[in-house]
């Protein structure tokens, strides 16, 4: 494995209620230096994708309002976790914010990062199960429509349709199917 590079300086560049762009500077183990930016978050992990299971075989979508894209679409609920607040705890907040539901059950899947040569920030997956009715008030600006999409159908949503294209939201979906199949033991034959 190689040996990652020295930081020589790291500069705050831009500043937003959000983020920061900082100017790092490294040098490489071959005596390359270099400057490159990168957006940094509140901390490591802080933000959630939640997967919630209606039952064993349909998962709960939202749609919103994306101003990214200047669309509507798809995705999962999601959001940042408060300062100090468990990952669990936020995934069920958001869920209940952003969905109308909260979880008995949360299980932490894994952790993904998007673009890591340029985003310090990771999303923690969390699978939400034994679901029930429940909301709280939110920072939405308008209420959120709620989808329920057969798991199994996730292929020709992604595939076939141009209403989820998140990135997040589609790994996390395929993430936690193959995560659910692993937990599930083979039917015997018999």
């Amino acid at each position: 494995m190689a040996t990652p590079p020295t930081i020589l300086k790291v500069q705050t560049v831009a500043r937003s209620r959000l983020f920061r762009i900082e100017s790092v500077g490294l040098r490489f183990s071959n005596g390359v230096e270099v400057e490159f930016e990168r957006l940094r978050g509140s901390g490591s992990i802080s933000a959630v994708i939640v997967v919630p299971l209606l039952d064993d075989d349909t998962v709960l979508l939202i749609r919103e309002y994306g101003v990214g894209l200047e669309r509507y679409e798809l995705g999962l609920p999601k959001g940042r976790a408060d300062p100090g607040e468990a990952l669990v705890d936020a995934a069920n907040r958001e869920l209940m914010e952003e969905a109308g539901y909260g979880a008995r059950s949360l299980t932490v899947v894994r952790n993904l990062s998007l673009a890591p040569a340029y985003l310090g920030h990771q999303t923690c997956i969390v699978l939400a199960r034994d679901l029930y009715p429940a909301s709280r008030p939110g920072d939405e600006p308008e209420p959120i429509e709620v989808v329920p999409w057969p798991l199994a159908d996730i292929d020709r949503l992604v595939l076939e349709s141009d209403e989820l294209s998140e990135g997040r939201s589609i790994a996390a979906l395929f993430l936690a199917r193959t995560w659910l199949a692993r937990q599930t033991p083979p039917a015997s034959e018999g």
